[in-house]
Parts: structure tokens; sequence; C-alpha cells
């Protein structure tokens, strides 16, 4: 039975990942579940390999070794275009530094991927207003993300990533860029919001105060999750 009729059963799950860039082994047997409507935190020090888990759990990238689950389907067996679209549908992904098109509008960033998938620009605006307003950056749509403060950019961002109604976002030191304040900020409209929708959080941070925000963390040493009881 897959997820959605059995809440036992992971949405999404990764299982003995192995990945490497090159030389370096970023991923050495990782395995890690993530079950619907849950905010999980994967902490751990530099280099440790959480971008890449997260990157192997989003099909960013394929693993050299393991497999990736959601809802039912080996997400790591999928073409490239099956892929985009699972990105574009169910996933959203925002990065540390938000990685908004600085040509654009916040309004224009928000409603971007509504309407690649085929939304009208009129509907899509304002749908990409709605969700503005929830993160607290209502009429700010006119401005380009250099006209926006670090705090701001993030919030468009997370907009952006929730637009959409993804089942899963993936979180990638959202709030590495910001100031404790900001950071504050952000995660509680993050939060909220997720709470509120259902949405399933996969959230990378190295900031204790941040995963704080997580329902559960796993700690990830040298490319592996660790087990609970070891703490470094």
């Amino acid at each position: 039975m897959n997820s959605k009729g059995d809440p036992s059963v992971p949405l999404l799950a990764g299982r003995d990942l192995v990945k490497a860039h090159g030389r370096t082994q970023a991923l050495r047997g990782a395995s890690v579940d993530l079950h619907a409507g849950e905010i999980l935190a994967v902490t751990g020090a530099s280099g440790s390999g959480k971008s890449t888990l997260l990157h192997c759990l989003a099909g960013i990238a394929r693993p050299d070794e393991g497999s990736v689950a959601y809802d039912g389907q080996r997400l790591d067996r999928l073409p490239e275009k099956r892929l985009s679209e699972l990105r574009r549908s169910d996933f959203g992904v925002v990065f540390q530094f938000g990685q908004l098109i600085p040509e654009l509008t916040a309004g224009d960033n928000v409603a971007l991927p509504l309407m690649l998938a085929g939304t009208a620009r009129a509907g899509a605006r304002e749908r990409a207003g709605e969700w503005l307003e929830r993160f607290g950056v209502r009429g700010q749509e006119e401005l380009r993300p250099g006209e926006l403060s670090g705090g701001q950019a993030q919030r468009v961002a997370l907009a952006r990533a929730l637009v959409t109604g993804p089942r899963v976002v993936f979180a990638d030191e959202p709030t590495g860029a910001l100031d404790s304040l900001a950071s504050e900020q952000v995660m509680t409209a993050l939060v909220h919001t997720v709470r509120e929708s259902g949405t399933a959080v996969l959230l990378i941070t190295h900031d204790a105060q941040v995963a704080a925000y997580a329902d559960r963390e796993v700690r990830m040493g040298d490319g592996a999750v660790l087990p609970a009881e070891v703490t470094a």
C-alpha cells in the first residue's frame, strides 16, 4: 500500500544511498524516511553529505547505488522528463540564497512555476499574490530581488516553492544567509504555512535553532545517517 493509504509508509524514502563527486565520496550508504506532513531536519557538519542527500531525494541527482522511492514509485529509475514533471508538480525546492531570477519581479518569480505548468499569467499572478501575503511580503510584487531584503527575498523563494501545492518541500539551508531575526521570521512563516497545507519538508540545516522547528532530526556524518545515540 502506498503512502496515501497507509500513514506508516514513508512518502519519501532513500535506502543505502551512495554518491560520489569525482573522487569525493559524498554519500556512503545513507538511508532516511520522510512521512507525509512531517518536517524532518537533516543536520551535520559541512561536508557531511546533507546537500547531496537532498539532491538525490529530490531527483536532482541520481545515486550511484541505493534507491529512492516516492509515493510507491522508484524515483531513481524515472526518466528525466518524468522527474522534471514531478519537480514542477509534487516537489518544491528552496536554496540558501533563494535563487530568484533577478530580472523578474517578486510576483513574476512566484508566478513562474504556475505559468510553466500552463496557468495563464493573470491567474498565476493572482495566486502568487495570495502566497506572498501568506509569507508577509504582499505589496512587494513589483520589486526585483535586488530591491528586497534578504529575509524578504527568502520568503518570496518559499512562496515560489509552495505556490504549486507540492507534497514535499526540499529546503537546503533556507536561513543560512540570514541574520537571527530574519531566520526566525522565515522559519515561523514556513512552519505555519506547511502545517496548514500538510506539506512535508526536508530541511537541511547546520543551525540547532532552525532544526528545533522540525518534528524530528537526523544527523549526518561522513556521508551516512548517524545512529540516534551518536552526537558528533
